[in-house]
């Protein structure tokens, strides 16, 4: 999926090397990708824990001329080169001048980042993106791109309540996305990678969230989503287009969906970008139209998504994550609409992560996913007039697909081991680098927020 739909998906946000670790962060922290335009945002539940700043640096020799424009402590932007690697959209290389809006305690308020990049597959293109942490109860954001080939986006968001202060909270979600890059291997959980083929995504999403705070720990919510989708065929001259393959699979063409999910969500994690402790679970059922009304066509789902954080010591989190997801009732559902593994990020009621393989990898109607990763700060330097903390995480994660309700989740597992590296700007900005490794290679994913 694009940058454009899924880079708001989830949006909540010392030595001679510090420079280079620094860029490395931001760019991290600027280059969005997969939750995915299905899967909006989960309306978090708690005040947050404001941490204290670093001291700052005490170097007494600040940088001048041309080297302050190099130096991300003290240039007026940060000039991030951006080297993106993506087992769908291959290699994309680029150059993000990135301004960074800071307030009297160095919190970022807003970030800027418009980029120009190449990538072989769809030629030279530009985004724009604006983010806005306008306080710590209210955000929004706005990004868009365009390519010389296929790839277009557009993705605005508005979130109100986040900290359950109110009785209500709101999330609002509006995104047009062309993508060309997504895979399709069939469905099951043990499609090969010879039945790979490839398809133009084309969709308009509008979601809104309203949730209903009957305490700060416990919410009822309501999701409504209508979307439109278009299965073209695919543009990549080395992969076979999906229909080529798979002309009787349910989904290609013009399909429409109707969307109404009720959750109860439990929620005492610490904070809303970086918890640092509690839990999270959330418990729902909804049921999707096909035809655009509520018809003959009319699916069912039904899931529980659970997410604990322990504090082994200060500069350490255990972070672990489980999803299991059950499509009931419908016939002939479209590909995309079913359960499915695979990617950067975790989205409730969407696409589970396995960081060893590409978006969408296994599909089928039900699902299970779990993960664990350990969070160790390893140092902090200065980036602009703020700090970013660097993390190193090694993590595990597993899953399946099955199309039985009656099949024991916990076998024939889907394995993935890897190690991610973390940019943290508190109190609102993530970003991360992870690399995966399963049973067809390596895989790498960046994007903001963590992936769970």
């Amino acid at each position: 999926m694009s940058e454009a739909a899924r880079g708001m998906a989830r949006f909540p946000g010392a030595g001679r090397a510090a420079p280079v670790v620094a860029a490395a962060a931001a760019a991290a922290l600027l280059r969005a990708t997969g939750a995915s335009a299905q899967a909006p945002v989960e309306v978090p539940a708690v005040p947050q824990t404001q941490l204290p700043a670093p001291a700052p640096s005490t170097s007494t020799t600040p940088s001048s001329g041309l080297s302050r424009w190099f130096n991300p402590a003290t240039a007026p932007f940060i000039p991030v080169p951006e080297i993106a690697v993506d087992p769908d959209s291959g290699t994309t290389l680029g150059l993000i001048p990135t301004w960074l809006k800071t307030d009297e305690n160095g919190e970022i308020r807003r970030i800027i980042a418009p980029d120009i990049i190449y990538n072989p597959y769809f030629g030279w293109g530009v985004h724009g993106r604006l983010y806005s942490y306008t306080s710590s109860d209210e955000q929004w954001s706005v990004v868009g791109e365009i390519k010389q080939r296929v790839e277009r986006g557009f993705n605005a968001q508005y979130q109100q309540g986040l900290l359950r202060q109110s009785r209500w909270s709101f999330t609002t979600s509006l995104i047009s996305d062309r993508d060309g890059t997504p895979r399709f291997y069939g469905i099951g959980n043990d499609t090969r990678e010879f039945t790979q083929t490839n398809y133009t995504n084309q969709q308009e999403l509008f979601q809104t969230q309203v949730g209903l705070n009957l305490s700060h720990a416990w919410q009822l919510q309501y999701t409504g989503r209508v979307r439109i989708v278009d299965v073209l065929p695919g543009t990549l001259t080395h992969i076979p287009s999906i229909q080529t393959l798979f002309p009787n699979v349910p989904g290609l063409g013009t399909n429409r969906e109707v969307l109404n999910r009720l959750s109860i969500v439990y929620d005492t994690r610490d904070d809303l970008t970086v918890p640092t402790r509690g839990v999270e679970w959330v418990v729902y059922g909804g049921i999707a139209s096909r035809g655009g009304v509520l018809n003959d066509s009319e699916d069912s789902e039904a899931g529980i998504d659970g997410r604990g954080f322990w504090s082994l010591m200060p500069s350490t989190v255990l972070a672990a994550h489980v999803a299991l997801r059950y499509l009931p009732s419908g016939v002939d559902l479209p590909f995309w609409a079913l359960s499915s593994l695979g990617g950067g990020e975790s989205d409730i009621g969407g696409e589970q992560p396995l960081r060893g393989y590409g978006e969408g990898r296994f599909y089928d109607r039900d699902s299970f996913s779990a993960s664990v990763e350990l969070r160790r700060r390893i140092m902090t330097v200065s980036a602009n007039t703020t700090h970013i903390d660097i993390e190193l995480t090694p993590f595990v994660d597993v899953g399946r697909v099955f199309s039985n309700g009656d099949t024991v989740p916990f076998t024939e597992l889907h394995k993935v081991v890897g190690l991610g590296f973390r940019g943290v700007a508190r109190p609102f900005v993530v970003g991360y680098v992870d690399i995966g490794y399963g049973d067809e290679g390596a895989a790498v994913f960046t994007g903001l927020n963590y992936p769970f």
